[in-house]
């Protein structure tokens, strides 16, 4: 019997979601109906959705536009060393002045840039790259790239000329603006030096995030409130117990951990405790069952809590998975999935949640394993691996010593799987599937025979901002997109998601803002309280009422 909780008398609901609840002893993977939170739901759509689509072609994230960004350009002609920094090199003749003389002189901006690469047989390359920059006033503190100081700006009187680096990969950036084709939009040429040697050259687009011309919320999307992580960035939240527990990375010089929250009243949200560990402060993923708490670390591996008493976790055990540490976690039943990279996927059975024991660690053979697994997803039996740059592969984990891999999506760009979502439509098995970095975007795959994966839609944003995480509740998505904020989907005809709902989370003048690309909302949950919990990796924990 397929049933939808989302148009039943409260009452109702509750009395069918338990008995939908399954039973906790069973061993194997759940079924849709388990109860994991996260896992699935019943059939959402046929009442709109016929299962009918065309299929799509699949451009990748990032789609190229077929020409330069702006009208400039950068000659590499004897590229010498240090030639990034020679800023005659630049042809700026058909720029605009006047109209970047009028740029504010502070912002936060994204850009993704259109590499031209010279090949040797005359041809040239076209590849994606990108940046960021933060622009303060003169007074107001120090501008960066790459959230590292600028080694020269000059940004007013029509000139517009920003020089930074990456000092993880030695690399400088050069940027000359050229054009503003839109309010808080910059376009121009840049050229790529390592260690002093030329790369490449190619023209950007850059937009100031946090001013997209639209309102701070739509759809009736309210914030009811807002509390801090107690330090570092936060990432993800997992809401039971009526408390909410908040992991985050460490930044700027603060370490990372768990911060809980008292949200039995969400519009009021009390800080309990917080716990970070020395040596030990990257928590990248939380998830609970019972009286257990599982938080995935970098570096380390799972850590265990008890939450017995739900205010004062108490730690039990750190389960190690290599140098690389956990990633990410995921309950499902009596399982508990934990994905990180270069330590493959790792299976507890948590029969016992505080007591979980390692089944297996699996990798995906040789022919899908040029990623790592990033984050897993479990539904009828099935798990759905988004394996960063091998693509998102489907699985049959039912029997541990024999887990057989059915089919794999790989796009044109080989581009980062990152995270997904997979529900029923019109009697057809639907997975929400994102990637990470410029331009990804919700892309809509029919995976009910995952041998032959298809494209059946796709919801987009700008190119210069990355999606992050998401959950599928009935016929609405839930998004984490990073610095557009929490974005609700209606997706009852999966082949046409549309935007019904939104709130901007991504502030300038939020502390500790930077100019990464993974910055504003990383995590979200979605509990079946009435209310949807993000977790912003500056403003921390925010509470909006659910759709």
């Amino acid at each position: 019997m397929t049933v939808s909780l989302r148009f039943l008398t409260p009452l109702l609901a509750s009395v069918l979601a338990l008995s939908l609840a399954g039973c906790d002893d069973d061993p194997k993977p759940s079924s849709p109906d388990s109860g994991s939170p996260d896992a699935g739901e019943p059939d959402a759509g046929p009442y709109v959705w016929d299962g009918t689509y065309t299929e799509l072609a699949d451009p990748g994230d990032w789609m190229d536009p077929g020409a330069p960004y702006a009208p400039c350009s950068f000659n590499s002609a004897n590229a010498t060393t240090g030639v990034c920094e020679d800023l005659t090199r630049f042809d700026v003749s058909q720029c605009d002045r006047d109209a970047l003389a009028a740029i504010p002189q502070e912002g936060i901006y994204e850009a993704v840039v259109r590499n031209q690469t010279a090949l040797t047989d005359g041809g040239v390359r076209i590849s994606v790259g990108a940046f960021g920059m933060r622009l303060v006033g003169e007074d107001a503190g120090t501008s960066t790239m790459f959230d590292t100081p600028l080694l020269q700006r000059d940004t007013q009187g029509g000139d517009f000329v920003v020089i930074g680096q990456s000092t993880r990969t030695a690399t400088t950036y050069t940027v000359m603006g050229c054009k503003t084709p839109a309010p808080n939009v910059i376009t121009g040429c840049i050229a790529t030096c390592r260690r002093g040697a030329f790369v490449r050259a190619g023209s950007f687009e850059a937009h100031r995030v946090a001013k997209s011309n639209e309102p701070e919320s739509s759809g009736g999307l309210t914030l009811l409130s807002e509390q801090r992580a107690a330090s570092g960035h936060a990432v993800d939240v997992y809401v039971t117990k009526g408390h909410a527990y908040v992991v985050s990375l460490s930044n700027q010089g603060k370490p990372g951990g768990l911060t809980v929250f008292d949200v039995s009243n969400p519009r009021a949200p009390v800080l309990r405790t917080s716990i970070s560990l020395p040596d030990n402060a990257n928590w990248n993923g939380v998830w609970a069952k019972g009286d257990a708490l599982y938080v995935a670390a970098l570096s380390t591996g799972t850590h265990v809590y008890d939450i017995s008493k739900p205010d004062a976790p108490s730690l039990i055990r750190i389960m190690p998975a290599g140098r690389s540490g956990m990633h990410t976690v995921l309950v499902d039943g009596n399982r508990l999935y934990g994905a990180g990279t270069g330590v493959g996927t790792h299976v507890y059975d948590i029969t016992e949640p505080l007591n979980p024991v390692l089944r297996t660690i699996f990798t995906l053979p040789e022919d899908v394993s040029l990623g790592d697994p990033h984050d897993t997803f479990s539904y009828e039996g099935r798990l759905y691996i988004s394996n960063s740059s091998g693509g998102y592969t489907v699985v049959d984990p039912t029997d541990l010593d024999n887990i057989k891999v059915l089919g794999t999506y790989m796009r044109p760009d080989q581009g980062f799987a990152h995270h997904s979502a997979v529900g029923t439509f019109g009697g057809k098995t639907i997975a929400f599937e994102g990637g990470e970095f410029n331009g990804s975007h919700v892309r809509v795959l029919d995976v009910s025979d995952p041998a032959r994966i298809v494209k059946i839609g796709e919801f987009r944003m700008r190119q210069t901002t990355s999606m992050h995480n998401l959950i599928l509740r009935g016929n609405l998505l839930y998004v984490a997109w990073y610095q557009e904020g929490l974005r609700v989907l209606d997706v009852s005809n999966p082949t046409k998601p549309r935007q019904v709902a939104h709130y901007q989370t991504f502030r300038e003048e939020d502390p500790d803002r930077g100019d990464n690309l993974f910055e504003g909302a990383f995590g979200i949950r979605v509990p079946g309280d009435g209310y949807v919990y993000v977790a912003d990796s500056s403003r921390g924990l925010l509470i909006f009422k659910e759709l």
